[in-house]
């Protein structure tokens, strides 16, 4: 049985991780850098240790620190998370060499499905739709030039490696075609390591479909149903939800099959999601397969009641699935907006710096997955994610009202937010109606930049212009000393509970 398990991890998923591992009685142990000194996880954690300097590449992604810090604590099981090692076949295997257990997929699986191009060919085998493009690695010109005609124009260029949107570009003529492969592959190399790009053909507004899916080591393999998310910027998700509004029992029970299928084509243990594009006619086509824990899972724990880690946990135990397919069944709507720290109106750049303070939502159907507080400091080294915000409703309807009165209380102050913006998509035709598509933040960004702008300065200038009368009636030198004192300071504060202009 596993008995203690290494989060090799940060920030919330670590956090996540934790909670589950605790309700099953198993402990746990923080990993962090430097600059993740002060963070949540690492005192939420039975143990912790240090593994390097602030960046990931000196601490999160050093697979012999990680493998130190286990036997260090005599861990034996390593939960990767998302992002960082998660999909590291390396790492998978060096697990397996120290015989310590690895949360997630085989190495084989994670290298398979982890190499778009490999994953293109093995769901060709397994008779899973793709899109149209090349299988091969782009090296010539001439090569990249003849494929394209082939397939037609528009097309992607894409990294075989990674993915969070780079090395991927659009192109639209053969005259940028080989411009466009060129800066993939520097992009690619730059980030992954990895400068292999291929050619795909481009989807006009297509939806963004992803399905989670289980299987264990007896080859039972079952999907948890859809999630959909085409609410995008520069290829990053930001609001997810499920059911899809696109989605009808018959597509999901095609397309669940399809990823089972996908899943089982590299004998796939774990939990896994296969993602599709989905044009609008309703032809679905395999995009790739992220062989660990998705950013958006708890919208499928929401409403199947399903805790995903657990699963994780017992699978990687050798536990048989306890849930069978004719058993999952959608109960109401849930939806998750990423709250990151950025700047929507600087071009959404990051936003480090001092959490001076933080309020979160609550209510029925709310949950917040989150690693920050009062006086945490963000670091510049990672992602700007930190929290995601998750409710539940009995259908669609009632989800976007939750989620617009939710991101209302939601208050975090001394660093920007994407707040703002999240909460003007709730109010966009197209998003209630769920008629839209990959381009929604591209076709709405004016509209959301326009109108968020105003609200979030005449927002944060009230706030201001309180706390400051607030500070000022509370001095001890301006209480009243008297039942007539009738000093200026006191007339305000009267005159604001008269005329109802100004509440302290």
């Amino acid at each position: 049985m596993i008995k203690k398990i290494l989060i090799a991890n940060r920030g919330e998923i670590a956090m996540r991780i934790i909670r589950s591992a605790r309700e099953m009685g198993i402990k746990t142990v923080a990993v962090f850098s430097e600059a993740d000194r002060t963070s949540k996880h690492v005192s939420f954690a039975d143990e912790a240790v240090c593994i390097g300097p602030a960046p990931s590449k000196e601490s999160y992604l050093v697979i012999d620190n990680v493998i130190d810090a286990c036997k260090q604590t005599k861990a034996d099981a390593v939960h990767p998370g998302y992002g960082f090692l998660s999909e590291n076949e390396t790492f998978a295997k060096r697990c397996k060499q120290e015989k310590i257990i690895f949360i997630g997929p085989k190495p084989d699986a994670i290298k398979k499905m982890g190499d778009k191009i490999t994953a293109r060919k093995t769901m060709i085998e397994a008779g899973v739709p793709v899109v149209p493009g090349t299988k091969e690695n782009l090296t010539t010109r001439k090569k990249a030039e003849e494929a394209a005609k082939k397939i037609g124009y528009p097309i992607m260029v894409k990294a075989s490696s990674g993915g969070g949107g780079k090395g991927m570009r659009l192109v639209n003529s053969h005259k940028n075609l080989w411009e466009a492969v060129k800066a993939a592959k520097s992009e690619a190399l730059s980030s992954f390591g990895d400068d292999t790009v291929y050619l795909e053909k481009y989807i006009k507004s297509p939806h963004h479909i992803e399905f989670q899916i289980l299987a264990d080591k007896f080859g039972n393999t079952i999907h948890l149903c859809e999630r959909e998310c085409s609410i995008q910027r520069r290829h990053q998700k930001i609001i997810e939800e499920t059911p899809s509004p696109l989605m009808t029992p018959e597509l999901r029970d095609e397309m669940g099959q399809a990823a089972i299928n996908a899943a089982k084509s590299v004998k796939y243990v774990g939990a896994g999601t296969v993602e599709f594009l989905v044009d609008n006619k309703l032809n679905y086509y395999f995009l790739e397969m992220n062989t660990r824990l998705q950013v958006e899972h708890p919208i499928t724990e929401k409403v199947l009641g399903i805790d995903l880690v657990k699963e994780q946990i017992k699978i990687a135990d050798g536990k048989k699935l306890t849930h069978k397919q004719s058993n999952i069944v959608q109960r109401g709507h849930a939806i998750e907006c990423r709250i990151c720290a950025e700047d929507t109106h600087n071009n959404f750049m990051p936003s480090p710096g001092v959490i001076k303070h933080i309020t979160e939502p609550k209510g029925i159907g709310v949950r917040v997955d989150s690693y920050v507080y009062d006086g945490y400091e963000i670091p510049v080294h990672y992602d700007s994610m930190i929290s995601k915000l998750i409710i539940r409703a009995a259908n669609r309807k009632y989800a976007i009202e939750r989620m617009k009165r939710v991101l209302y209380e939601y208050r975090i102050s001394g660093v920007k937010t994407n707040l703002g913006f999240l909460q003007k998509i709730m109010d966009i035709k197209d998003f209630v109606s769920g008629k839209y598509d990959t381009h929604f933040i591209e076709k709405h960004l004016n509209t959301l930049l326009k109108t968020t702008r105003a609200t979030k300065v005449l927002t944060e200038d009230m706030a201001i212009i309180a706390a400051y009368f607030d500070y000022i009636i509370n001095l001890e030198e301006n209480k009243p000393k008297t039942s007539g004192d009738t000093r200026a300071i006191n007339r305000w504060k009267e005159f604001g509970k008269r005329k109802g202009v100004l509440r302290i």
